[in-house]
């Protein structure tokens, strides 16, 4: 069942919120309000006066309320690399890059020795101090990030596995000149969806620096806005490979040498929030789905691997402010977006740097299959 509901009953967010947005969505080519009758056609034309939502979201906003909009409008056609989707703007997902240029930057600061020694033991164990980290996607937005936040949580290594050579580069040089060289970083051009190229660099890496003790695995893409009746197979095979399949042959390739070394370990995947909501308005049956299967990829892998002390948990995150996002065509959507969450605003591009590290740190010991969604309150409603 579908209901119409006046624009007047959102939330408001301004004197003129509901005439900008009317005014501003002509613009968005992919942005349809659409009757009963027609809601599922994409040329439907637009209704400025309406807007789909479910029952739910009815009951909602009567009371004062509407958390429906899960998703940006652009239309998204996504390129080939493990973490870049070169027009997406879902806002759910790993950013493509921390600063508008693309470029990576570091002020982070590494924990040295001296310090951790003096910490309590509590704090000690919400470090990373001495541990070797891969972090996939890492060259760039939300994993360089949390490779940031491994270096300053103590961690002795941090290796970025990236399809993009030239931001790979440029995240080890940031890094590196960040800690004075105090922290190994390494880079390799890994596709998550190849097995020699995994295999290849886990033996290197290895080799260096010993078998890893943390993955935080952040490489993924979305396809966004494309109904599931015309969705091209072979773009729902590609985003499979890349964000359930490449999850599966990276924890594998670390499992199975954590198992031989007899080492624990900690995985993180980074999944969304999709994989337990179906986003709307815009249709992505296929990326739901893929991120779904991430998450019981998780579950499934820590009930396996429990008796080896590797523990597996999963990110949720919902919509994040990245440099992606900071485009004026974006800022009648994000005012939705905003007004929809609790918290009144969009994830920023920290705010999973804690979270990783905690489920990376001994601190989360006996935590294991856990899929923690953080999305400022969104998913409540």
């Amino acid at each position: 069942m579908v209901r119409l509901v006046p624009y007047n009953l959102l939330p408001p967010t301004g004197p003129n919120f509901h005439q900008e947005i009317s005014s501003q969505l002509p613009h968005f080519p992919s942005v349809n309000f659409r009757t009963v009758s027609n809601a599922s056609r994409p040329n439907a034309p637009y209704i400025n006066m309406f807007r789909r939502v479910s029952p739910r979201a009815a009951r909602l906003m009567r009371g004062g309320a509407c958390h429906e909009m899960r998703a940006p409008f652009a239309t998204s056609r996504c390129g080939l690399n493990a973490n870049v989707s070169t027009t997406t703007s879902d806002l759910g997902q790993p950013a493509l890059a921390s600063a508008s240029s693309g470029k990576p930057s570091s002020s982070c600061r590494p924990l040295q020795e001296a310090t951790y020694r003096q910490l309590p033991s509590t704090m000690q164990k919400m470090s990373l101090m001495g541990k070797v980290v891969i972090v996939t996607g890492g060259a760039r937005g939300l994993g360089y990030n949390m490779a940031e936040a491994c270096v300053e949580a103590g961690a002795k290594a941090i290796i970025i596995l990236d399809t993009n050579t030239a931001l790979g580069e440029a995240a080890v040089k940031a890094l590196l000149e960040a800690t004075n060289n105090s922290v190994a970083v390494a880079f390799y051009n890994v596709d998550v969806r190849s097995e020699e190229d995994i295999n290849r660099s886990m033996d290197e890496l290895t080799a260096a620096h010993g078998v890893p003790d943390v993955l935080i695995n952040s490489a993924g893409i979305a396809d966004s806005n494309m109904p599931a009746e015309t969705y091209d197979t072979k773009l729902f095979s590609r985003l499979i490979d890349i964000n359930l399949n490449g999850s599966f042959l990276m924890a594998q390739a670390l499992g199975k040498r954590l198992i031989e070394a007899k080492k624990p370990g900690s995985i993180v995947f980074i999944a969304s929030m999709s994989g337990g909501i179906v986003n709307y308005p815009q249709e992505q049956s296929c990326y739901n789905a893929s991120k779904a299967g991430v998450i019981m990829l998780g579950k499934s892998l820590a009930a396996e691997w429990a008796k080896f002390g590797i523990r597996v948990n999963m990110i949720s995150p919902g919509y994040m402010d990245t440099a992606l996002n900071n485009v004026p065509a974006l800022d009648a959507q994000k005012k939705i977006w905003k007004a929809l969450t609790p918290q009144s605003r969009l994830g920023a591009v920290h705010d999973l740097n804690g979270l990783a590290v905690l489920l990376a740190s001994d601190s989360s010991a006996f935590m294991t299959g856990s899929n923690i969604i953080i999305d400022g309150g969104y998913t409540l409603y």
